[in-house]
């Protein structure tokens, strides 16, 4: 009888340092359950194949759906906010926002870029949930006011994805400001007759629904995404009525009026470029062609 199977010596022998771990972030799984390999989810414009979940994502992954090749050039990367206020809470603002810059690599909760998408040059504003929960303080207001700006100098189509919690707190009054800074710059932009497309992505709520959000020639949104200003449990302790179900999803706000499309993000875009070619009258471009 052979000894193969015998073991010779007890304990396991494998150095720590020579241990294989699975990696991080190999999988995914979605709030349904469907497990999915993180290589195909990217692969599939980061939405779940089984479900038709779509992941959150950040700028990141938008600027590489929409443009051209992820070919772009950012604009005013080095803004970051600052803490006029001397805002503390369980911690100081200006920890958090070390804090923030830290976990995520970014500045503020939005980065703004021009690139070209399907063939044409397009500036592009996107929000970062990952940052402070995408909240809109004054390097927010400030980034896409000079990205308007930008589109107007360059006579260029604008774009706003929208992911937001809101205005951001710790920036009291200075944080509300700058809803109306945001849409007095897209009232400039509608006057030199450039088009304008927003995105709202889960979630779009507060002061970013109040404002930008719902200011676009053309309103969309992705499947499924949240979009409301205040929480559902606020509405109904306000309203002391039960929600209908749906309540805030993109497809109930589609419903009654307050959105024109809802997009996939596999087909983002090609309609965000097929709306422009509309607005602007201009022969439609075809996927084939542009790429």
């Amino acid at each position: 009888m052979s000894s193969w199977f015998k073991r010779k010596e007890k304990g396991i022998q494998t150095a720590t340092e020579e241990k294989k771990d699975t990696p991080k972030g190999l999988w995914y799984k979605s709030p349904t359950g469907k497990i999915v390999e993180s290589e195909e989810l990217a692969r599939n414009f980061y939405v779940s194949p089984e479900d038709d979940y779509h992941v959150r994502i950040g700028s990141k992954e938008y600027f590489s759906i929409l443009f051209d090749d992820n070919t772009f050039k950012e604009l005013d990367a080095k803004v970051s906010s600052k803490d006029p206020l001397k805002f503390e809470d369980t911690k100081k603002y200006s920890d958090r926002l070390k804090a923030a810059e830290k976990k995520t690599g970014l500045k503020d909760a939005v980065r703004t870029a021009v690139g070209p998408s399907m063939g044409k040059d397009l500036v592009i504003a996107c929000m970062d949930f990952a940052f402070i929960g995408g909240s809109m303080g004054s390097v927010v207001g400030e980034k896409i006011a000079r990205a308007i700006d930008y589109a107007v100098a360059h006579n260029l189509p604008f774009v706003m994805i929208s992911k937001s919690g809101g205005a951001r707190m710790m920036e009291a009054a200075l944080s509300l400001m700058q809803l109306a800074k945001t849409s007095a710059k897209l009232a400039q932009l509608a006057e030199a007759g450039l088009p304008y497309i927003s995105l709202c992505t889960d979630p779009t709520t507060g002061g970013t629904t109040a404002s930008y959000a719902m200011l676009g020639d053309i309103n969309i949104a992705e499947p499924g995404a949240l979009i409301g200003f205040a929480g559902p449990r606020v509405v109904k302790e306000a309203t002391g009525k039960d929600l209908p179900p749906g309540f805030q999803t993109a497809e109930f706000v589609q419903e009654h009026g307050f959105l024109d499309f809802i997009v996939h993000r596999k087909d983002l875009k090609q309609k965000i470029n097929l709306y422009l070619d509309l607005i602007q009258n201009q022969p439609l471009r075809q996927p084939a062609e542009a790429e």
